[in-house]
């Protein structure tokens, strides 16, 4: 494993991801719809230990997305700077997270959200045909109005997104549904002026129906999961980063 910045290669940190991968995540990811042939199973934790060690390679980071391999772009996710990104890497990203969605709903939105090409990409994305460009576009704004303070977010967009999801849910793509209402979680949750009405957004949505594949995954319910937040004396509290 590379102790020093200047030793990494993109050879050497496949070889270490390859070194670390194990069947059991591997098989987790895969039933959780990953790709079984772009995958070694290397565990979060250990793609966090070698992250520390290749902080602030913005290239490196690059190129191991660019490998298709799903613990290799995750990686990068936790690498790169998305400030540095340009928005021709950033689209990049987005297309290449196709049947990925742990980089297209994490990866993807994390750069995004870090980047002042976000928004634009987020209202972009969202009108995507394509599945996992839509739902890392729906990431990526639940991901803005986490982070930035009220005061930067143009709640009147916010709040008619809310009506967007409401009108068109039903008619989604699966992963879109899912980051739909993780969107009206996030409103209400971090936009305080908002918690009303991404309450009243979500009684009206009910229950969303996802397919989660063959894992025990459940879908929270929008007003029970704000809720919580709110019992915690947690509302809209912003966070530093959406990584994790």
């Amino acid at each position: 494993m590379p102790t020093l910045q200047s030793a990494a290669t993109l050879q050497s940190v496949m070889a270490d991801l390859e070194s670390r991968g194990s069947e059991k995540t591997r098989a987790t990811y895969i039933r959780h719809g990953m790709p079984a042939n772009h995958i070694f199973g290397v565990s979060m934790a250990d793609l966090k230990i070698i992250a520390k060690t290749i902080r602030r390679e913005q290239d490196l980071a690059l190129e191991l997305y660019a490998t298709g391999n799903l613990d290799a772009m995750y990686l990068a996710g936790l690498v790169a700077d998305g400030n540095l990104m340009t928005r021709k890497q950033l689209q990049s990203w987005a297309d290449g997270a196709v049947g990925m969605s742990m980089i297209s709903e994490y990866t993807v939105p994390w750069v995004a959200v870090e980047s002042a090409y976000g928004p634009a990409l987020a209202a972009e994305w969202i009108k995507s045909k394509k599945e996992h460009v839509a739902a890392a576009g729906w990431c990526t704004w639940s991901g803005l109005v986490a982070t930035k303070p009220d005061a930067e977010l143009d709640l009147a967009l916010v709040e008619r997104l809310l009506g967007e999801i409401e009108g068109g849910i039903s008619s989604a793509k699966n992963r879109v549904k899912y980051t739909m209402n993780r969107f009206v979680i996030s409103v209400g949750s971090y936009v305080k002026p908002l918690y009303a009405q991404a309450m009243a957004t979500g009684k009206r949505l009910g229950p969303v129906a996802v397919d989660v594949g063959d894992t025990d995954c459940k879908i929270p319910l929008a007003p029970e999961y704000i809720e919580k937040v709110k019992a915690m004396g947690k509302l809209g509290q912003k966070r530093k980063t959406i990584r994790c």
